[in-house]
């Protein structure tokens, strides 16, 4: 059954008299009660139901403790949002945390915003005050943004508004769902943060991108550390030099002999093969014409 919750601005006589169906069963049952608000009203949380497009997955389980902790203290301050069904009841739209603690608490009623909304409005809404929370994981984001471009059929630039940040910032998340399930779920057990995962997405190869993530666990890596593995990763290979055999007596001896005669340093590079460089260095233009010459 659904109470339609006083407007403020009766005066403090009419607030202290108010009947018992709010303030004496909010007493009986070890809350306080709940300030009024306009348009607010009590739904028994029985004509309730969860939100199907709920895209949150996770629930922390310590901090829904900390929340029934608090309303058991000082009541629900934020009322839930929900929808009105065809044929009666509710759905959530925004609150079901709150609505889960109530439900432990095994309050009767929850205090509630009606508005109406079809599925595509609803899910926006549960979508965008999803990402507003400070306890998501980047990829539980990333996967809000997804769902709003691929249900809400939203452009890149158009979701960067709705969510209120800027493109770069959406393109980041979104790229993050390009990486391996094992770093995806990583990144959900808090085993790495964003800044790890966003510098694994600038290597190609998923097997480097994997030996990374095992590497940042096992060392525990920086974020400054896993950049600079990444950077050593895409730098340009080289390939081995040869690699010099060392040079017979023989030509040591012609080494030695020329030295004398140039009055110039010599390098030999000798191979297995028998091939090999000699390189003459020359001090100025009249030194290399005076060797130039003796080869004459």
């Amino acid at each position: 059954m659904v109470q339609k919750r006083s407007a403020l601005g009766r005066g403090l006589g009419a607030l202290i008299s108010e009947s018992e169906t709010t303030s004496e069963k909010a007493r009986n049952a070890g809350y306080k009660e709940i300030v009024e608000s306009p348009g607010v009203m009590e739904i028994s949380l029985s004509n309730i139901e969860a939100n199907p497009f709920q895209p949150r997955t996770n629930f922390d389980q310590e901090a829904l403790e900390d929340l029934v902790d608090s309303i058991k203290s000082i009541g629900i301050v934020q009322p839930i949002t929900v929808r009105e069904k065809e044929g009666g009841g509710y759905q959530i739209i925004a609150g079901e945390r709150r609505f889960r603690a109530a439900q432990i608490l095994e309050l009767k009623d929850i205090p509630a915003y009606v508005r109406k909304a079809n599925d595509q409005d609803m899910l926006e809404m549960a979508l965008v005050e999803n990402i507003q929370r400070q306890d998501l994981d980047a990829i539980e984001v990333s996967l809000s943004y997804q769902r709003l471009m691929d249900e809400c059929k939203l452009t890149q630039e158009q979701l960067s508004e709705r969510v209120g940040k800027k493109r770069s910032t959406v393109t980041n998340y979104l790229r993050l769902l390009k990486l391996p399930a094992e770093v995806q779920l990583g990144i959900r057990k808090h085993l790495l943060s964003m800044g790890h995962a966003r510098a694994m997405i600038g290597v190609e190869d998923i097997q480097k991108q994997l030996e990374i993530f095992a590497r940042i666990i096992k060392d525990g890596l920086s974020v400054r550390q896993t950049e600079e593995i990444v950077r050593n990763i895409d730098a340009p290979v080289v390939k081995n030099k040869k690699v010099n055999v060392s040079i017979p007596s023989d030509i040591r001896e012609i080494s030695d002999a020329l030295v004398g005669r140039l009055k110039s340093k010599i390098e030999f590079k000798h191979s297995e093969n028998g091939n090999g460089k000699m390189i003459i260095s020359y001090k100025s233009q009249e030194h290399l014409e005076e060797i130039l010459n003796l080869f004459n």
